[in-house]
């Protein structure tokens, strides 16, 4: 069906040309496509308009209608849009309220997520909006209602926001949970119209991702790919001298300086850092050397109190503000028309991450994205040059979608039956249809059954764990207790991190949250950084961090986990031809030309590895004896890779190691000499057994119980806490370890247990990932030096295992030392 010719089309196409614009042909083909009743996914570039191919789309097909406003208060929900981060909710909460106002559209816009205020919630619940906004775990607390299966009764579309930033993780099978229920729901009223979407700017497996999204291959399905490009400037900030012996972390600092005119001739920047903890000491660093910018710049992340983030994000519209220092909570969508330049300190360790980060600038279809790096070591400077290939070469990330995740079924099962309840062999058979589950087995199912009705075989004898019951034979199973269905509700979602406390000051007010283990390190009168203030601590009140403002200007800042991030593959391939390239200089790179002296080094003392060629380091020194091996496969690989290659050399001799890892390569260290040679190379980076050597070179028991934790929480095997009572992690830990042993010992079976295995071998070790680089070695070259000192390759390592042993102050004077020793040899 020809949908230009409808009068909703028409006058979207009018009210676009009243605003000086017209669409592009991705937007029309979505519009069309959505309108002749299709699923599927749209993918372009930053800044082009994804969200309206879309909402504009369920527009149409209002203004088509020839009554709009007929429905129940209760039936009113037309669209759900699934956002990952509630600062992208807001925003395009904004767009759409703006844009339905033009159209004279008399619909509303809702917001629901952990933001949203409770009077607020209790409105929606009485009425519900024509659009609403909403993170996963919102949309599992909605199914957690009662009466919410009449909610969706009208809904023509669900949308996921940013799917690749969903696809790769537990959060992403709550929405393939919701949606397969939804259309359960719509199938027992006979509508038949529900269409599932996804947009997204970065993503390697796109068709992968579609289905995921919508598995049904006998519906209706189209990938709209923009043929469009968007212009990115990416402009690397070289220092005046390069180190020839690197080391991570501290060079980012030195070089703040030159950010200063970038900042003044931007209308507003974007300062993206890696981590919570280090965007604090920016902020105050970037204050202390720049004091003229005090009001005129801010910090944003997730651990800030959600009204001064709100503020932050209404002022950077404004364009109040000069620069905002920001981690991943500004990462995705949001369009904040006077960001003109964005900053990248530190590796982003992927190449979606950076161009996510870039078009944050420029978010217009016409205007161009400017990215700076800041590079935190010399090493750096070669990953820039990594990233601008691959982005020209859109090499960017596959991500995998989770699957077989129990924890997060088991979750699922809970919240239906605390909301309108569910029957057993609907639900089964709606699961089986998801990706997550589809290859799912009958008794795995009759498992997760008895597991939430009875605790399973090993719990059966406790009452708390019969969670789930029926009244009769053809009934719903239902959850009776109103305490479990509140202390369920209280953690829906698959994110567990540890307990968070609110910070407010002793006048009032509250600032954020910090974790519960760093503040079990402070005694009173310390000084800490939390929303770019020094603060200090004066006690713990009923699970409250009470502080005043400090005088003082050194503080130390919370390590809120989740800190590093992993070099991605797409990254670790491109950044091993930059390195064939460095010595040859058959290149366009300033950043290379910038490290050229540290490669020379390198080549004097060592050898440059290339692209097929893995270079060990065995270095002798009065520490001991060190190997150094470089595969430039990221760190969590290295650090299984290392503790593989220590197990198979213990077995051609008695020898215990030391390990340190970085993103390039790993160290093992021992008072005895090393036995390799390359025969003995080839036999320890063997892909031969890989399986049951990992087994026995980590304790891989020990990583399982660790995982265990996290499922245990996502599963309600143990209960987080109440709001302002949580319970401590260590806690948290000791009770999970406890249900691990007991599975261990008297339930080998368990599900739950075989998850823990599972998610360590494919997501922590990346066994795929690590069996894929062993065959690479096996089909190049070992080049095996012996340096007499460290080298430009190996010190970032030796430094990073001294790091967590030494103050600031010992481990610049110990680093002045080795490099003091190391020039002898020059």
């Amino acid at each position: 069906m020809d949908q230009t010719k409808t009068k909703g089309y028409k006058k979207i196409k009018q009210w676009l040309k009243a605003n000086g614009r017209k669409p592009f042909k991705f937007q029309e083909d979505a519009w069309q496509y959505y309108l002749n009743g299709y699923s599927g996914l749209v993918n372009a570039p930053t800044g082009f308009g994804k969200t309206f191919s879309l909402f504009l789309a369920v527009a149409i097909e209002a203004l088509n209608a020839s009554e709009i406003n007929n429905k129940k208060a209760k039936d009113r929900l037309q669209l759900i849009w699934i956002t990952p981060l509630r600062s992208l909710a807001k925003d395009i909460g904004r767009a759409m309220g703006e844009t339905l106002l033009e159209l004279e559209l008399d619909w509303h816009v809702g917001v629901r997520n952990g933001d949203t205020s409770q009077a607020e919630k209790a409105q929606q619940k009485k009425s519900m909006p024509e659009i609403l906004l909403i993170t996963p775990e919102s949309l599992h607390l909605l199914l957690a209602q009662k009466g919410s299966s009449t909610l969706f009764k009208n809904l023509k579309c669900i949308v996921a926001d940013e799917w690749h930033e969903l696809l790769g993780s537990k959060r992403g099978v709550l929405v393939e949970l919701a949606v397969s229920r939804i259309k359960g729901l719509q199938k027992l009223e006979k509508n038949q119209f529900l269409r599932v979407w996804g947009i997204s700017a970065t993503i390697g497996n796109i068709d992968q991702a579609l289905d995921v999204l919508e598995p049904n291959l006998s519906a209706n399905r189209i990938i709209i790919k923009a043929d469009l490009e968007k212009k990115i400037i990416i402009k690397s900030i070289l220092p005046d001298d390069i180190e020839t012996l690197p080391w991570a972390g501290h060079l980012g600092l030195k070089l703040a300086y030159k950010l200063l005119p970038i900042i003044e001739k931007s209308k507003t920047t974007l300062i993206f850092i890696n981590t919570r903890g280090q965007s604090e000491m920016w902020y105050q660093h970037l204050l202390n050397i720049e004091p003229e910018l005090a009001g005129r710049i801010a910090i944003h992340h997730g651990s800030i109190d959600f009204e001064l983030r709100n503020w932050i994000e209404d002022a950077l519209h404004t364009g109040q503000l000069k620069a905002v220092i920001a981690t991943s909570s500004l990462d995705l969508g949001v369009d904040f028309k006077p960001v003109d330049t964005v900053v990248q300190v530190g590796s982003p360790k992927g190449v979606a991450r950076f161009l996510q980060r870039a078009g944050r600038s420029g978010h217009s279809p016409n205007e161009t994205s400017k990215i700076y790096f800041l590079p935190t070591h010399a090493l750096e400077l070669v990953e820039a040059a990594a990233i601008k290939e691959a982005a020209k070469m859109n090499n960017i990330e596959s991500r995998e979608p989770f699957i077989m995740v129990f924890d997060t079924l088991i979750q699922y099962l809970v919240t239906l039956a605390i909301g309108d309840g569910f029957n057993d062999k609907i639900i089964y058979e709606e699961i089986k249809n998801t990706h997550a589950f589809n290859l799912i087995l009958p008794e795995e199912w009759t498992w997760v059954m008895q597991f939430i009705t009875s605790g399973g075989d090993s719990l059966s004898a406790y009452n708390e764990f019969k969670k789930v019951t029926k009244d009769d034979e053809d009934g719903p199973w239902k959850v009776k207790s109103r305490q479990l269905a509140m202390r369920h509700r209280l953690h829906i979602g698959t994110i567990v991190s540890d307990a968070m406390l609110k910070v407010k000051f002793l006048s009032g007010g509250y600032i954020g949250m910090v974790e519960e283990y760093f503040v079990t390190r402070l005694k009173a009168g310390d000084n800490f950084r939390l929303a770019g203030r020094v603060l200090e601590f004066i006690q713990v009140k009923e699970m409250t961090v009470v502080v005043r403002v400090s005088k003082q200007k050194n503080a130390i800042s919370p390590s809120w986990n989740g800190g590093r991030l992993p070099l991605s593959s797409n990254l670790g391939s491109v950044l091993r031809k930059k390195y064939n390239e460095a010595l040859d200089q058959n290149h366009q790179d300033e950043e290379l030309d910038s490290v050229y002296p540290l490669f020379l080094l390198q080549e004097k003392r060592s050898h440059v590895p290339r692209n097929d060629e893995l270079l060990i380091e065995l270095i002798n020194t009065k520490e001991g004896f060190h190997l150094f091996a470089y595969p430039f496969e990221g760190r969590l690989v290295h650090e299984v890779l290392a503790a593989l290659v220590a197990y198979r050399l213990s077995k051609l001799l008695p020898i215990s190691f030391s390990i340190a890892m970085n993103d390039y390569g790993f160290e093992l260290l021992s008072e005895t000499e090393i036995p390799m040679d390359e025969s003995i190379a080839y036999e320890v980076f063997s892909p031969k057994n890989l399986t049951e050597d990992i087994t026995l070179s980590i304790n891989s028991t020990e990583m399982a119980r660790r995982k265990f934790r996290d499922i245990a929480c996502i599963s309600g095997l143990v209960f987080q806490g109440y709001p302002g009572k949580y319970v401590a992690n260590k806690h948290l830990q000791s009770s999970a370890g406890l249900f691990f042993n007991v599975f261990s010992d008297y339930d080998k079976h368990n599900l739950l247990l075989r998850q823990a295995y599972d998610e360590v071998f494919y997501q922590q070790l990346e066994e795929p990932r690590l069996a894929a680089a062993l065959d690479r070695i096996q089909n190049g070259a070992i080049i095996i030096t012996n340096p007499v000192s460290f080298t430009p390759l190996s010190f970032p390592i030796k430094v990073d295992s001294m790091r967590e042993n030494m103050s600031s102050e010992e481990l610049e004077q110990r680093i002045a030392r080795m490099k003091a020793e190391s020039e002898k040899f020059n």
